[in-house]
């Protein structure tokens, strides 16, 4: 299998991906679900790291810094730094803000790697649902350093249309900010994975079709 693969069977075996009828925050009607809360052991947590690895690696994306948004961004910029030496022999630094500054000790917003102007910067998150994340962490990112942000890695790409826009949420903040945004997987891979048998759910293809059909981008 190839790491896509890997991957979309990973987070079917895991409990994040599962196929059927969930009604979104946006109202509409999916024949699939993520839950990254689903991620819960250590073996997990050291397997998700080895994937994003291998996106940044494969897209060949060149930076210093791994940079994870608090809370959730945090344990995933350590497991792919970590995965990215074991498996790749590449060192990079990393870095975490705090929710709010500190203001005893070394105080500031940013732990572990403090940025300087012109560091390269990749952002580690789970998903992108409207791009909130990001627009937050830019702010907290440029106080701290006039940084270059070379990209930002996610899990899956649903490329679907928001509610008030024919772009998705990945097209919107990599037209808004310059960012390329780059994902492990995107829902034409997880179509292609019940396709080859790599997972079940042959029984919810139709449905996953009409669906990119309706909602989905380019």
């Amino acid at each position: 299998m190839t790491y896509k693969e890997s991957f979309i069977k990973f987070m079917v075996d895991s409990g994040v991906l599962t196929f059927g009828e969930f009604t979104l925050k946006s109202g509409r009607i999916s024949p699939y679900f993520m839950n990254s809360g689903n991620y819960n052991t250590g073996a997990q947590l050291a397997k998700l790291g080895e994937f994003y690895a291998e996106c940044i690696h494969d897209n060949g994306i060149e930076f210093e810094t791994l940079f994870g948004p608090a809370y959730k961004g945090i344990p995933l910029a350590v497991a792919t730094a970590t995965a990215l030496f074991n498996k790749f022999g590449i060192d990079v630094n990393y870095s975490f803000d705090r929710k709010e500054a500190k203001d005893h000790g070394e105080g500031g917003m940013i732990v572990g790697k403090q940025l300087v102007d012109g560091e390269k910067v990749v952002i580690i998150e789970d998903v992108m649902t409207s791009g909130k994340a990001l627009r937050e962490v830019l702010p907290k990112l440029k106080a701290a350093a006039d940084v270059n942000v070379a990209g930002m890695v996610i899990q899956v790409d649903r490329m679907e249309k928001g509610l008030n826009s024919d772009k998705s949420a990945v097209q919107e903040v990599s037209s808004e900010f310059g960012i390329n945004i780059y994902s492990i997987v995107n829902i034409n891979d997880i179509i292609e994975a019940i396709e080859n048998g790599v997972v079940e759910g042959k029984e919810y293809l139709e449905s996953m079709k009409k669906y990119r059909s309706t909602y989905g981008v380019e």
